[in-house]
């Protein structure tokens, strides 16, 4: 995952997963994340942040949450490709814990293991601040495909607006 909406996505997954969500990065990032800020998503109290101090600790103890099952969504910042090997791991580790894992990279960078890569950017609206695009830009089951979306800060819920159909004009119309 990657893009300027990435950390927007993440939340707004979290607020889906209905469960505590581990959220690991390196300490020396300068960006902090703050609980308060993750409310209109989900309950502050579910949130669980660790700081590491390099990428081999943060994959190691996003692996450990992954593998445990105690929460329902890790979200790993990372600042470099994830290699084949440990990104495999992290999978597994997934697939055994029954839980989600993403990882959010600057763009260009991804885990050579994963099964899906998106990008997500702000889209300006000058009357919805939280339209975002969302594309699949990497996908081993399926099409890359693109969304736009929506915050409902009521709902807690993302909503897909609505693609603009092409309309006949009036000369095109029967008479």
């Amino acid at each position: 995952m990657s893009g300027a909406g990435a950390a927007f996505f993440a939340a707004s997954l979290a607020g889906q997963t209905g469960g505590p969500v581990l959220w690991v990065k390196p300490e020396w990032f300068s960006e902090t994340l703050n609980p308060v800020g993750t409310a209109a998503f989900f309950d502050p109290k579910d949130l669980i942040i660790a700081r590491t101090k390099d990428q081999t600790e943060t994959l190691a103890c996003a692996e450990e949450g992954l593998r445990s099952g105690a929460v329902r969504l890790v979200v790993m910042e990372l600042d470099r490709q994830v290699e084949l090997t440990p990104g495999r791991r992290l999978q597994l580790a997934a697939e055994t814990g029954r839980t989600i894992g993403l990882s959010l990279f600057p763009e260009g960078m991804g885990n050579q293991a994963a099964t899906t890569r998106w990008l997500c950017k702000p889209r300006f609206s000058a009357s919805d601040s939280t339209l975002q695009d969302w594309s699949i830009i990497k996908n081993k089951t399926g099409t890359n495909k693109n969304w736009t979306v929506g915050w409902d800060e009521t709902a807690r819920r993302i909503h897909v607006v609505s693609e603009i159909a092409e309309r006949a004009g009036p000369e095109a119309a029967p008479g």
